[in-house]
């Protein structure tokens, strides 16, 4: 007897079942969406069937192996004379509230045709097994078996398998670019860098370059800019978009800084006093935030006519990015008063009432337009 047999068999004389269900669980619902079975399947012979159908329309899933596991109990659990049905229950392909709802009703339908009283739970996962506080809902679960595919790993096949993922580092433009360019480019200046002995600027440098390579790969970034670059008009608008949007937000900042009294500046010398300082923010915030808000307002326009003309669906998202920022600029300038002329700050309650009542108004009008359009188009489809 196999050690995950003894352990069935020590857990249910545990306990005072004495009419057992054996249930396969399969979240994510492969079964159906890979070998069209519809669920539950009851019984052993259709338990078999399923598992070969799915067998043969994915050979890797462990699925299938579950369920073969689950017969492999249902057969010890009748041998010891046990009342024992088995039974495969399946959720849905995304997951998630669903996939619980659907394996509950399942699990109810079939204890309408056998009323069992415990039941052993057989998963490939933590993922399935994140369903069994809703089993024990309507039945009690008293053992739950987990199955670990046993996989033959030979020296030749991990060479074999690590010579590959070397040959895609080195030939596949989509890897060698990170993986070579990079510590490339800080090989070559570091090597530079040690003959001309400027260890120390060296060493800045090759951190703010590790650093951007790493912030560029994890933000996607070189993916939106490949993007955003391609030779269409959308791309054309977004470039422009994009770039005078940024030249407007950095020019936001001399702007600031000019708008600052400099009687100010001169009687606080220290970087620290001025940072400190709430009339010097304010004044440098009230002067950076037309020309700091025009930028952003640029991108943004920007990409809503780029998915305007490209037929994107996501003018109700770009339109309330735009009423958000119009929203708020009135609170923010009433921030840099408060700031400089020192007022109260319960002045700041008028703007930010204002400004969030016309967000979810035009958040409100938006979506029921767009709800009455999907409408009009599953009509007329």
């Amino acid at each position: 007897m196999s050690q995950r047999s003894e352990k069935v068999e020590k857990d249910v004389n545990a306990s005072s079942a004495n009419k057992l269900l054996v249930i396969c669980i399969d979240r994510d619902n492969d079964v159906g969406e890979k070998a069209g079975i519809i669920t539950p399947v009851i019984g052993r012979n259709a338990c078999i069937e399923a598992a070969q159908r799915l067998a043969l329309e994915d050979p890797e899933d462990a699925d299938s192996n579950s369920i073969f596991a689950a017969i492999k109990t249902y057969e010890d659990l009748i041998s010891k004379g046990y009342k024992v049905e088995v039974v495969t229950v399946a959720g849905v392909k995304n997951r998630g509230i669903h996939a619980d709802e659907k394996i509950l009703a399942e699990t109810r339908k079939v204890l309408e045709k056998f009323s069992a009283n415990g039941a052993v739970i057989v998963s490939d996962g933590e993922d399935d097994e994140s369903v069994i506080p809703v089993i024990q809902n309507v039945l009690p679960v008293i053992s739950v078996q987990r199955v670990v595919m046993k996989v033959s790993r030979s020296v030749e096949y991990s060479y074999a398998v690590f010579g590959k993922y070397l040959k895609m580092i080195a030939y596949d433009s989509r890897y060698s670019k990170f993986f070579l360019g990079v510590p490339g480019i800080l090989l070559l200046i570091g090597g530079i860098g040690t003959i001309f002995d400027f260890s120390a600027e060296i060493f800045a440098v090759l951190v703010s370059i590790l650093g951007g390579a790493f912030l560029i790969r994890a933000f996607d970034i070189d993916r939106a800019w490949s993007n955003w670059s391609k030779p269409t008009p959308m791309g054309f608008i977004r470039i422009f978009t994009m770039v005078a949007g940024i030249l407007l937000i950095l020019s936001s900042v001399p702007a600031g800084i000019s708008a600052v009294d400099s009687e100010l500046i001169e009687n606080d010398i220290e970087l620290i006093s001025m940072i400190t300082n709430k009339v010097i923010i304010g004044q440098f915030v009230a002067g950076a935030l037309p020309i700091l808000w025009i930028g952003m307002g640029a991108i943004v326009v920007g990409t809503l006519l780029s998915n305007w003309i490209g037929g994107i669906p996501r003018q109700i998202s770009d339109i309330l990015r735009i009423i958000v920022l119009a929203a708020l600029y009135p609170t923010i300038v009433q921030f840099t008063n408060i700031m400089i002329y020192d007022e109260s700050s319960f002045t700041l309650i008028p703007p930010l009432l204002g400004g969030l009542a016309a967000t979810l108004v035009s958040a409100t009008i938006l979506f029921k337009k767009y709800r009455k359009h999907k409408d009009q188009e599953m009509v007329s489809d």
